[in-house]
């Protein structure tokens, strides 16, 4: 079984599951109630120095990551704390596969899912495209931050998902956490010692100069770092568990 075959699965079971399905057809009503009203905001302010792009396509980019730092965690609880609970962790312990093949395949599964709502996200501000002029730079540079974010929460996700046998503990777990990653900005403006630490921390910073149309390494260093950090220590907590069974 390889990492891709595990994605595929896992991509698989998210299709087949009624959760699923109930959380994209929030997630793009809500949506679309965004992307409406930003275009309403925008055709009652002609005369406004932003244009489409700016006012549309980057509110929409902005407030959809705050709709789906709330759904990732529902998404991601059940990655490994329901193979846990179900007994199936145990065969998986058993197959001729590394630990490493089951936690890529499992973060490639979910980030196959969370790609296409960025797909169907896309499309409405592309939409405009037919009565007015797009800055596809910036939208290309809101698209790949919004990748990114999320691959970062679901990173933070998985590895919450390794330490419990209950999703909903999980969900909660990843859930504080990303609160917490999301606001750390707010201590860094009480402390003007840390106030440089604090907002490289921050998740959220790194993801408004993708909103701002700006693609900085550093920006692009720190979602990867984080990604690779949590997916690293998702792969040690199964290790150990596997020396533990």
């Amino acid at each position: 079984m390889t990492t891709f075959s595990i994605a595929w699965r896992e991509l698989r079971n998210l299709f087949l599951s009624p959760l699923a399905w109930c959380v994209l057809a929030v997630v793009q009503v809500i949506h679309a109630w965004i992307f409406l009203t930003r275009v309403d905001s925008f055709r009652g302010n002609p005369a406004g120095v932003e244009g489409v792009t700016d006012q549309v396509a980057a509110g929409l980019f902005s407030l959809a990551s705050i709709v789906l730092l709330m759904i990732v965690p529902l998404l991601s609880m059940r990655l490994m704390s329901e193979e846990r609970r179900s007994g199936s962790l145990t065969l998986l312990f058993s197959a001729p596969v590394r630990m490493s093949e089951i936690i890529l395949g499992k973060y490639l599964g979910l980030m196959g899912f969370l790609g296409l709502m960025v797909l169907m996200l896309l499309a409405m501000p592309l939409s405009l495209a037919v009565g007015t002029h797009l800055d596809y730079g910036k939208l290309a540079s809101s698209t790949l931050g919004l990748l990114l974010l999320l691959g970062a929460f679901a990173s933070a996700g998985l590895y919450m998902s390794t330490l419990t046998r209950q999703p909903a503990v999980a969900a909660v777990a990843s859930l504080g956490l990303l609160l917490f990653l999301w606001f750390i900005n707010w201590l860094g403006q009480e402390s003007a010692r840390f106030s440089e630490v604090l907002h490289y921390l921050s998740i959220v910073d790194h993801y408004s100069s993708f909103l701002r149309g700006g693609i900085d390494s550093v920006d692009i260093g720190y979602y990867l770092l984080f990604i690779g950090s949590f997916l690293i220590l998702s792969i040690r907590r199964l290790d150990s568990a596997r020396l533990q069974a």
